[in-house]
């Protein structure tokens, strides 16, 4: 994967620069100053008064300024990272190695919480005349009113539970439940046979021209019913593949995830989260003229030099061929 990840990212690299280079560097002269600004640190000055006008608004309303460098949080959560990615990399189980980093990061997060991060201020609210509005009163059952001291404080639990993206879940639990039912029905199998042809058959399914059309089917699909269940679906498809072959599957039903919103569930949770704090520019209409020339480069570039490097064995493991 190295060498076809490598390039694609390069495709998206110049993409970047080709398509959104004066939002990303405001007053660069050139392509010169902007891999100044990348790996040297330099700024214009029209960064420097983004920068400044960003800050004024953050202050002007109550928020921190954010301390610029590494904190011990950032170094706690750099090494829970590494440490996860050297286990994974080590072979360990993917799912304790998962959670042990995960339950790590909650607890250093709730500790920073609890005892480093400022307490939340009431939120002020001012008439028209610029008069702040007294906070809204509150009384138990037996109408006494509650003061400020008496309200329960916000638990850990609450905080975290607050924060879990339960729609996604939902969207991801029903997906896996539609291409679960869908595959005992055998309609996926038989789309699959008639779609690819004479090249449904294993031995030259990813061979010769036979890998492109593959590709083909593998980013309709993704873009039909998202590319994490498509994964699913292939593998009741044809369960005698060959390590190389599920090597072409991952590559081809990740990057086609990116053709359209809807063919990778990525995208839909960039777009969420870009909702969440106003911003809802992020729709299909922007994403189409970047993520389909990048997608259709990435795909049959990365295809023909997986295909000229690969180095996984062309035998079947669950036939016991290998």
């Amino acid at each position: 994967m190295i060498v076809p990840v490598t390039v694609a990212t390069i495709i998206n690299f110049a993409m970047m620069l080709a398509y959104y280079r004066q939002e990303l560097f405001p007053g660069s002269a050139g392509i010169g100053e902007d891999l100044g600004i990348m790996f040297m640190g330099r700024k214009t000055p029209e960064m420097l008064a983004q920068e400044r006008s960003y800050y004024a608004s953050r202050a002007s309303v109550g928020h921190m300024v954010e301390a610029s460098g590494w904190s011990i949080w950032s170094v706690v959560q750099s090494v829970v990272v590494i440490c996860f990615l050297i286990f994974f990399a080590g072979g360990y189980d993917v799912c304790v190695v998962s959670i042990t980093a995960g339950c790590v990061l909650m607890v250093a997060a709730s500790y920073k919480r609890q005892h480093y991060d400022p307490r939340p201020q009431a939120d002020v609210r001012y008439d028209d005349n610029g008069e702040p509005i007294p906070p809204k009163k509150l009384y138990d059952l037996d109408g006494n009113e509650i003061t400020p001291e008496d309200e329960e404080l916000i638990t850990e639990s609450e905080t975290t539970l607050t924060e879990v993206d339960y729609g996604l879940l939902m969207l991801f639990i029903g997906q896996f439940l539609l291409i679960g039912s869908f595959d005992d029905t055998g309609v996926p199998q038989g789309f699959f046979a008639a779609t690819m042809g004479k090249c449904a058959a294993r031995e030259v399914m990813t061979t010769g021209g036979c890998v492109y059309w593959f590709v083909v089917i593998i980013t309709i699909l993704s873009n039909v019913a998202s590319n994490v269940p498509v994964c699913q679906m292939l593998a009741a498809t044809f369960p005698f593949a060959t390590p190389y072959q599920w090597m072409q599957v991952s590559f081809s039903a990740t990057i086609a995830g990116n053709l359209t919103m809807l063919g990778s569930a990525a995208n839909m949770i960039v777009a969420f989260q870009a909702a969440k704090v106003g911003d809802r520019t992020f729709t299909s209409e922007r994403h189409a003229p970047f993520g389909i020339p990048s997608t259709l480069g990435c795909l049959f570039i990365g295809t023909w030099l997986l295909s000229v490097f690969a180095v996984s064995p062309d035998c079947s493991v669950r036939k016991d061929t290998c």
